[in-house]
């Protein structure tokens, strides 16, 4: 009686999500959660990013009401054209889950919205679909679900244009997901902007190109640091499937249909196949064959993911160490570590070789970085920094909670673009 006394009461609450390392993000508000089914929940929320409500669907682990357990939490995203109800609509998703200790989140994600904050002329503002799903609707799920609210407890999957949103949200943010996996994904926007300018930003959202991620053009570096391919080397230490057809006829489940827009997707999904090979990153490649753009396909893709998801979320492995990231953001956060860039342009940075003994920072301007809290909490530390012929000894202390903060500075005469930065604790 208390839990759904408690659960009625959630309805009018705003829920204020700390996430990650204490940060504090705008308000979600849950407007209604109405049942579907026992286990299917249909829910509409206020997001701020979005400035509007949106919509998603939960599915519950069979006997939740009655459990005291946690669970892992796979995040299923829709493809282009569809919405939050796709999956439940198309597939038999609600009955192979139902023996599955569980959780099943499928959020709406736009038309064709791309899984991106939007660029909207450099205005920027809502529509903000990344930081909906990532600062927002991640934590909502974590306070509101008895969810193990850890990388080890997250996996991320998605067909065409969410195949792209599960592949660019576990590279831009591989400290959240311990797997990823894409279905027909839309993995390599290097290779035909044209088909994603008149496919999905024009004619789904009815934004005039260059809307969501700018003029290609003029705004390579936007679309380049949300494409998978240019990443790949985040994802070191996700487990990835890659599931494609070719689009040729003579598929076993379509009727033989043969689909170019398939065959897009697996010039795409093939060259980040490519990519991450020449980097030696594991991943399960299937390429199937003759097979087209449609449901029978993914849902098969989706039968062979959740057994291997399962697997991982019994047994995860350990975040790398070292690790390596790459990011075109001004600031980001990986693994517990900050950076923060204050530079002229848009570019890409390299955070690289990070262990506790130091790291490598490919950038330009000038960085602060603040470590993940590795070191002795109030510990004395040498921080030696090296560029080009440069190099200098800072004295520095780690905060109470074991962080250090090293400022770099990239613009000194002979630093070049990398500082290499090696961290040593001194006696007392």
């Amino acid at each position: 009686m208390f839990r759904n006394l408690l659960k009625s009461l959630l309805v009018f609450l705003l829920i204020i999500p700390l996430y990650p390392s204490g940060q504090v993000h705008a308000q979600v508000e849950l407007i209604s959660d109405t049942p579907l089914s026992e286990r299917l929940h249909d829910i509409t929320l206020h997001s701020p990013a979005l400035g509007k409500q949106t919509s998603l669907r939960v599915i519950l682990p069979k006997g939740y009401e009655e459990s005291e357990q946690t669970y892992p939490v796979l995040y299923l995203l829709h493809g282009c054209c569809g919405d939050y109800k796709a999956w439940t609509a198309r597939t038999d998703i609600e009955k192979i889950t139902e023996d599955l200790p569980l959780i099943v989140v499928m959020p709406d994600a736009g038309r064709g919205a791309s899984y991106s904050d939007w660029y909207n002329g450099g205005a920027y503002g809502p529509p903000q679909w990344e930081k909906y799903h990532i600062k927002e609707l991640i934590p909502w799920v974590e306070q509101h679900y008895r969810a193990k609210g850890s990388r080890e407890g997250r996996a991320v999957a998605g067909l065409s244009m969410g195949g792209f949103g599960a592949m660019s949200y576990a590279a831009r943010h591989p400290d959240l997901f311990v797997a990823a996996a894409s279905f027909s994904g839309v993995l390599d926007t290097n290779l035909d902007p044209e088909f994603l300018e008149k496919t999905i930003f024009q004619n789904q959202e009815k934004v005039p190109p260059g809307t969501v991620w700018g003029d290609r053009e003029t705004n390579e570096i936007i679309w380049r640091s949300h494409n998978p391919w240019d990443l790949a080397e985040n994802l070191e230490g996700v487990n990835l499937a890659i599931h494609t057809g070719t689009g040729e006829a003579g598929g076993p489940l379509d009727g033989g249909l043969e689909s170019p827009v398939e065959e897009t997707c697996f010039v795409m999904s093939t060259s980040l196949h490519d990519r991450l090979e020449k980097l030696n990153i594991s991943h399960v490649w299937d390429s199937y064959g003759p097979g087209s753009h449609t449901w029978g396909y993914w849902q098969r893709d989706l039968h062979q993911t959740l057994p291997r998801f399962m697997d991982i979320f019994n047994n995860p492995p350990e975040a790398p160490i070292p690790f390596q990231y790459k990011s075109a953001e001004s600031s980001f956060s990986v693994y517990g570590w900050d950076v923060e860039f204050d530079r002229d342009k848009m570019e890409f940075a390299r955070l690289s070789d990070v262990t506790e003994k130091g790291f490598k920072l490919q950038g330009s301007g000038k960085a602060d970085v603040q470590t993940a809290p590795w070191f002795k909490p109030n510990g004395k530390y040498q921080v030696k920094i090296k560029g080009g012929r440069d190099a200098k000894v800072v004295k520095t202390r780690a905060d109470d909670e074991g962080r250090l903060r090293v400022s770099l500075d990239f613009t000194s005469k002979h630093a070049g673009d990398e500082l290499s930065v090696s961290i040593k604790q001194k006696k007392n």
